[in-house]
Parts: structure tokens; C-alpha cells; sequence
């Protein structure tokens, strides 16, 4: 077990943070959290070129629509990774991560970081729960501790040169981003209380005259603001909530394996 590391984790509706945590947790004694979704966020990237005792850190990422969300690219592009190496992880509903973690890799490599292992886990679908249903479960656990155990045997194994030696899925130029032309609404319940506003990463919330407005050219339905919702009043719109559980609702008995590459 390591004695630190640093964990970069963007986590909307909290499955990513918690694939994270299992794998940091099994994988060092002592964990930092950087919220890659937090208002203000800078990813510590100075404290990261000025050198800390930590010298690896993992990220992690929800996969939307094969992608990684623009705000994860962006704030671990601001990395200074020189001398330092990253453990990376794609969180996914069930569906496919396609070229995630390719890009996830790509951006910290591009930073200055040795990527020497890679990881695709399951966990609840954000927008359709019940596709990937309590996942990550007791399983998913014991198989993200054992990659978190081989991921340290390989760092005691290799004295300089780490590299990850399995080409992981992908390809270039990367797929499209995600695009669906709606936005989560506020139902009867909603108390215009504030909490989507504040959770929202894109700023793409807002209130006027006491009711909620979302600006759909910054929304990316990551859906946190469902999630922070004390009365659950923020919801997909009926019918885009439809045409999802008929899209991905054969999913539902199925159980992806997750993956890794060392």
C-alpha cells in the first residue's frame, strides 16, 4: 500500500466518487480528494508543479455517451504532471466507455503524466437508475480492490519506466460528444431552494422571479442537480425520461464486467 495519493474525481450523481474512493482507499493509506466539479475548482495544479510528497495520483471520470465530460479534459489539462504518474479510471452505466478512457489518457499524458494503469467500472446509470442498479456492489468492491493490490505490485515491481503496457480501447479522431437537446425541469415540489443552482458545474442554473431557469447551451446533463434536489423535484422531462428507458432499458438484466489494463 502506498502511503498517499491524490484522487481528481468529477462525480455528478456520486457513483465515480465512489469507484474512486474504493480503488484510493485499497491503494494508499492516506487520500486527498479534489472535487473536479466543485465551484472554483483549479485542480491544485500549482501545488501539483511545485512537487508534493505525493508522486501519483488517479482520476476519475463519468463516461458520457463514450465520451469524458469537456470539464474533466479541461481541469486535468491544467495539471503539471512532470515526474509524477496517474491511475485512471472511466465510470460507466452499462452501456459502452468507448473511447473515454483513450481520451482520459491522452489528456494526462499530454500533461506530463505516466499513466500506468487504466480501469473501466460500472455503476448506476444517471439517468436511467434502473440500468446498473447498486453497482458498484460488494463484487465490483472485491474486483476494484484487486486492481488497486495489482496496480501497487506493479509499482514495487518497476523501478523507473511504469508505463501502462496494454493498449486501452479507443480510437482517433475520438467519437462525437454526447448530444441530447434537453435539460432536467423542476416539478410542482420545487421550492426554488437553490441547491441545483449552487451544485450545477457549468453555471448553466439559475433563478428568476422565484422560479428555476436552465440555460440549455451550458447544460451537459450530467444530472446533478437531480441528485442534489432535497424535495427530488428536478427531473428529466417525461418524455425524454421515455425515449432513455426504452433506449437503454434492455440493459437492465444485463451485468458488464469491468475492466482493467496494467
Amino acid at each position: 500500500m502506498k502511503e498517499k495519493v491524490i484522487l481528481y474525481y468529477f462525480s455528478p450523481t456520486g457513483g465515480t466518487k465512489k469507484v474512486g474512493m474504493i480503488f484510493s482507499k485499497a491503494f494508499a493509506g492516506s487520500v486527498e480528494e479534489v472535487n473536479l466539479g466543485a465551484k472554483g475548482c483549479k485542480t491544485c495544479a500549482e501545488e501539483v508543479k511545485a512537487g508534493t510528497d505525493c508522486n501519483i495520483i488517479v482520476a476519475a471520470a463519468p463516461v458520457f455517451g463514450g465520451r469524458i465530460p469537456h470539464i474533466v479534459s479541461e481541469k486535468l489539462g491544467e495539471l503539471c504532471g512532470k515526474g509524477k504518474k496517474a491511475v485512471t479510471l472511466a465510470v460507466y452505466g452499462n452501456r459502452a466507455y468507448e473511447d473515454a478512457l483513450l481520451e482520459m489518457n491522452d489528456v494526462l499524458t499530454g500533461s506530463g503524466f505516466e499513466v500506468i494503469a487504466s480501469g473501466a467500472f460500472i455503476a448506476q446509470h444517471s439517468m436511467v437508475p434502473f440500468v446498473g442498479a447498486g453497482r458498484p456492489d460488494m463484487t465490483d468492491t472485491e474486483e476494484i480492490e484487486a486492481f488497486a493490490r495489482a496496480v501497487s505490485e506493479k509499482l514495487d515491481s518497476c523501478a523507473v519506466d511504469c508505463k501502462i503496457r496494454s493498449e486501452v480501447p479507443g480510437n482517433h479522431p475520438y467519437k462525437d460528444p454526447m448530444t441530447i437537446p434537453a435539460t432536467p425541469i423542476s416539478g410542482e415540489s420545487c421550492t426554488a431552494c437553490g441547491s441545483c443552482v449552487r451544485i450545477c458545474p457549468t453555471d448553466a442554473i439559475s433563478i428568476s422571479e422565484g422560479k428555476i431557469q436552465t440555460d440549455i447551451s451550458k447544460c451537459m446533463l450530467c444530472m446533478a442537480c437531480t441528485a442534489a434536489c432535497p424535495t427530488h423535484a428536478r427531473i428529466l422531462s417525461p418524455s425524454v425520461q421515455a425515449a432513455m428507458n426504452d433506449k437503454l432499458g434492455a440493459l437492465k438484466a444485463v451485468r458488464t464486467k469491468n475492466e482493467w489494463f496494467l
